[in-house]
Order: structure tokens, then C-alpha cells, then sequence
């Protein structure tokens, strides 16, 4: 495993990050564990969760989940960890439990510090931009954690380029922390943060972190447009599946796909290990999140980091991908 700096920061990080939004609803607290020890053992030293997961819970009862196991699991190792969390969704049914409120950030890290079972986050994320919160309170509850120690660094999820330039805008207008690392959805199949996010990453010196790199499962080539999803997967699991439908439960996407498998079957690549790999190495990535529900589904993306870069011919071939799909204009 390598370590990258975060952005600008003095911050290294791994160079895979393990995703946990699936522990506590498809891994169960002992195979997030063991998906957990399996990824350390690896050189994953950078954990990204988020208080409202774990993905596709059925109710508020289950948020939260997901960091209460990574919090137990973790004890005796915080030292050797970058850990990321997040916060926007709603935790529970009032007005005030969801955003990115100067109340409900306050009253979120608490809640995601108990649960983690420490006494501070590395990063702390926005996980969508609210649009119902003016930015400058949003940004100071922020600066005020920052401050205090209860995190180390800011960052965003899901936000578009010209909010982050927004916030940073106002962040050095009033002298608050600024945001150092963005996570964007990013893989063969959704290209778009290249057009205006990436180059701000660039010149700004922030981070990116990546989430998505087999586009939900779809780049694995285990799914088939015909089929119907399975309810205990990505595809079909409460309303989670109805995003990753709409993400990418696409005809367009599925032809893409049988094109890609067929040509790493003639590359003699694996696809799973060649999609993490190519989001590797795109320009200023900083860390690719990549994630499982069974501790086997770790083995090919592990793979991407001593597998050998994708040839200029091959990543010219991987571009078409992207340029023959339709334009999308989603972003999250």
C-alpha cells in the first residue's frame, strides 16, 4: 500500500480507502469485522463511513450503525486511522435532524464521536449540499469544530464545483477553515466531475476521494439488464436500490458494460481490479474508496494497487466508454 497527501494538507492517507456503508444491513457486525481486519491487514489505514448508514436501512433506529461497528472494531487502532464521516441526512422524523444547520452539524459530530467511541474525526464531511441553510453558518459550524478539535479536517460529498469554490470563498473572506477534500461518485461509467470539479481540485489543492469505482456493482459484470434486481443487493435493497437504479440501470450502461467485460476478457484483466485501477489513475486522485459485503469482494480491488498501469492504448479504449453514453445531467 501507498500513502498520498490529502490535497494541500499535510495528511497521508492510503491509497484505497475502505468504504463501510454496507455494514450493519448486508454485513453483519462479524463480517464487517472481518472485512475491517482484512483491510488494515492490506495497508488501509483510511475508513469512510457516514452517520446515517448503514445503506438501505428501513428506519431511523438503524442509523448510526455503521460507525457503532467501525467504534468497536476499532479500539486499540484509532492512532493508526484516518477516519471520515458525515453528516446531512436526516437521523431521525424532526425538523431540525437532518442538514447542515449550525444545530444539527453541532448535535451530529457528538452523536458520530459517541458512537465511534473517540474524541475526534480526522475528516468531517457535508454529504449533500443543503440548499435551505445559508453557507456562511453552515461554514462556521464547521470552522467551530475544527477549532475545538473535534475535527481535523472539512470536506464535502456530492457537492458541485461551484459550490465548494462558494464555500472556500467564504471561508478565506472570514478567516475559517476551508474545505480540503471533496467525495465525488467517479468511475468508467460517470465521468462528469471532470469537466469543472476536477480542474478546481487542481488548482485549489484539494483532495479527492472517489466513491463508486464498479459503478454500484454494475462494472463486475454479474448483472443483467433482464434480470430483476436482487432485494439483498445494491441494486434492490429498500431505497437504496431505487438511486443505483437511476444511477445506472441503464440500457446504454448495460451495453457499455458487455462491451467492457469482453474486452478485458481479451486484455486477459480482471474487470473489477481494471475499474479500480483506472480510477486510480486519473488525474489528482487522492484516494479511491472501494468497499464490500463479503470479505472475498476485497481481494480484486485490493489487487489495483500492485497491478500494473493501463497502458496509453488501453486507457484510450476505456475512454469510449464514457464518450458513447448519452449525456446525464445527474450529478449525485
Amino acid at each position: 500500500m501507498k500513502y498520498t497527501k490529502l490535497g494541500r494538507t499535510g495528511l497521508n492517507v492510503s491509497q484505497l480507502t475502505l468504504g463501510t456503508m454496507t455494514f450493519g444491513q448486508q454485513a453483519d457486525k462479524v463480517t464487517s469485522f472481518e472485512i475491517l481486519d482484512k483491510a488494515f491487514e492490506a495497508g488501509i489505514t483510511s475508513i469512510d463511513t457516514a452517520n446515517a448508514y448503514p445503506i438501505g436501512r428501513e428506519s431511523f433506529a438503524q442509523a448510526g450503525r455503521t460507525e457503532s461497528n467501525i467504534g468497536e472494531w476499532m479500539q486499540g487502532k484509532r492512532d493508526q486511522l484516518i477516519i471520515t464521516t458525515k453528516v446531512f441526512s436526516p437521523m431521525g422524523p424532526g425538523p431540525n435532524d437532518g442538514g447542515l444547520s449550525r444545530k444539527h452539524i453541532l448535535d451530529a459530530i457528538e452523536g458520530s464521536l459517541k458512537r465511534l467511541q473517540t474524541n475526534y474525526i480526522d475528516i468531517y464531511m457535508a454529504h449533500q449540499y443543503d440548499f435551505n441553510t445559508p453557507l456562511e453558518e453552515t461554514m462556521r459550524a464547521f470552522d467551530e469544530i475544527v477549532r475545538t478539535g473535534k475535527a481535523r479536517y472539512i470536506g464535502v460529498s456530492n457537492w458541485r464545483a461551484w459550490q465548494i469554490a462558494k464555500a472556500n470563498g467564504i471561508a478565506d473572506t472570514l478567516g475559517l477553515h476551508r474545505i480540503s477534500v471533496v467525495e465525488p461518485r467517479y468511475n468508467l461509467l460517470f465521468r462528469m466531475i471532470e469537466e469543472d470539479l476536477v480542474p478546481l481540485c487542481k488548482e485549489d489543492g484539494i483532495g479527492i476521494l472517489p466513491y463508486n469505482p464498479l459503478a454500484g456493482g454494475l462494472l463486475t459484470g454479474k448483472h443483467q439488464k433482464t434480470e430483476t434486481p436482487d432485494p439483498n443487493e445494491r441494486f434492490g435493497l429498500n431505497s437504496a436500490g431505487a438511486l443505483y437504479q437511476k444511477r445506472y440501470w441503464q440500457d446504454a450502461n448495460f451495453n457499455a458494460v458487455d462491451r467492457y467485460i469482453n474486452w478485458c476478457q481479451e486484455q486477459k484483466l480482471d474487470p473489477i481490479t481494471t475499474a479500480v485501477k483506472w480510477t486510480m489513475q486519473q488525474e489528482a486522485i487522492t484516494s479511491v474508496i472501494i468497499g464490500a459485503s463479503k470479505t472475498y469482494q476485497l481481494d480484486a480491488s485490493l489487487a489495483a494497487v500492485n497491478a500494473p498501469d493501463l497502458t496509453v492504448e488501453q486507457l484510450a479504449w476505456l475512454d469510449q466508454l464514457w464518450f458513447s453514453l448519452p449525456r446525464r445531467f445527474e450529478f449525485n
